[in-house]
């Protein structure tokens, strides 16, 4: 068996809104078929047209090859040594970024080929599954851009998830800085009236957390408003600070007790290398497309376990990396939750509607698949609804 073809779908939600700060509105889906007819799909979170012409440019020499061009040919079930020559044979464009994040998809996309060609879910060959449910959090950020709306709106949308069934939620909670959404902004310490009005409407037993995106200006200011969160049994906080300010992450993870949990940007086990050996992150969260695909993100997990780090991965695509997302905690007594957004708490068309249809929740809990490869099947209607509009915007 070999690969003969690797296809890149570009896609965009047509109803699109360039002033939220929301990535699940577009997507990169690439498809990767053998010449015994089996396909295998995986997705980024990564700007899909970049991602597009990283997995599509020919390459010049020898150490900035094309990533297509090493696929074809290639033995797909033999996917951690081409995630291997992908990485060098790329690197002197790529080793992190938009590259990785591309390898991301292309690895997915094996791993499902490979579940197929071999009869078994991807667990199976990821180290065998150690339990057949995942406890999944809802990731909430309702689009709304006053301050009142937007609290409210947090406080009914976790009461919605708790009557879903959900037994955890994060809070997008960004009221400053580069990534407040739709605009909306804020004293940053009103934060904490977000989290109690939250906290008030769902009761003492749902673990809550929440996500600042990068909106405090420096680890000082975090700890002086974050003190005032302590009553309310924050799980975590993700992403305080700006990605690369990892002093500032040491010095919050050392002096206060909320656990600080970042990585959803960083791309390879190398970046979490640095984290994690400067003690800089209390809860990992690898982004399995960004970070390099299961491939990689099964060595972070590796990373994470030798430091006594548990991993929550970050997922904000489609079903495509929740369900990479579930096979990867299946394997794994580490991995307490998974992000997963269900069709009733999505804005976003092009999330609810990509898949025929998404993983089932019993009891609060996400049922890991048991189907070959990733155990997903995208709706071709859908691929091409939005692959029509994203060549529209093109």
């Amino acid at each position: 068996m070999k690969i003969v073809d690797v296809k890149c779908h570009v896609l965009l939600d047509p109803d699109y809104d360039a002033g939220a700060t929301s990535s699940a509105q577009d997507d990169i889906v690439v498809e990767i078929v053998t010449d015994e007819g089996l396909t295998g799909v995986g997705e980024s979170d990564v700007n899909p047209w970049i991602a597009r012409a990283c997995i599509e440019a020919p390459g010049t020499h020898t150490m900035g090859r094309g990533l297509t061009e090493m696929l074809l040919a290639a033995d797909p079930l033999d996917v951690e040594a081409t995630w291997e020559a992908l990485y060098v044979g790329s690197a002197m464009n790529g080793r992190r970024g938009a590259v990785i994040h591309a390898l991301g998809a292309i690895d997915m996309a094996l791993h499902d080929l490979r579940g197929k060609a071999l009869g078994m879910p991807c667990y199976e060959f990821l180290g065998g599954a150690v339990r057949d449910r995942v406890r999944p959090y809802a990731s909430l950020q309702p689009d709304q851009a006053s301050f009142a709306s937007y609290k409210a709106s947090l406080a009914e949308w976790a009461c919605a998830a708790q009557r879903i069934g959900f037994t955890a939620a994060k809070l997008e909670v960004t009221l400053a800085g580069a990534y407040a959404h739709l605009g909306l902004h804020a004293k940053i310490d009103r934060i904490v009236e977000v989290i109690a009005a939250a906290r008030e409407a769902v009761g003492p037993d749902m673990t809550l957390m929440i996500d600042a995106q990068y909106s405090f200006p420096d680890s000082a200011t975090c700890r002086t408003v974050i003190r005032e969160w302590e009553p309310f049994g924050i799980y975590f906080l993700e992403t305080p600070l700006p990605s690369d300010d990892v002093d500032g992450y040491a010095t919050l993870v050392a002096e206060q007790p909320i656990p600080i949990a970042q990585g959803e940007w960083l791309a390879t086990r190398f970046e979490f290398d640095e984290l994690l050996r400067r003690k800089a992150v209390g809860v990992a969260q690898p982004d399995i497309g960004r970070v390099g695909g299961l491939t990689e993100a099964r060595r972070v997990v590796q990373l994470a376990d030798s430091a006594g780090v548990p991993v929550v991965p970050h997922i904000w695509k489609t079903g495509i990396s929740i369900a990479a997302g579930v096979h990867l905690a299946a394997t794994t007594g580490s991995i307490p939750l998974v992000e997963f957004l269900p069709r009733e708490l999505s804005s976003s068309s092009l999330r609810r509607s990509l898949l025929s249809s998404e993983l089932e929740m019993e009891d609060g809990e996400l049922l890991v698949p048991r189907a070959p490869g990733l155990g997903v099947e995208i709706d071709r209607d859908a691929l091409e609804h939005f692959e029509a509009a994203a060549d529209r915007a093109g």
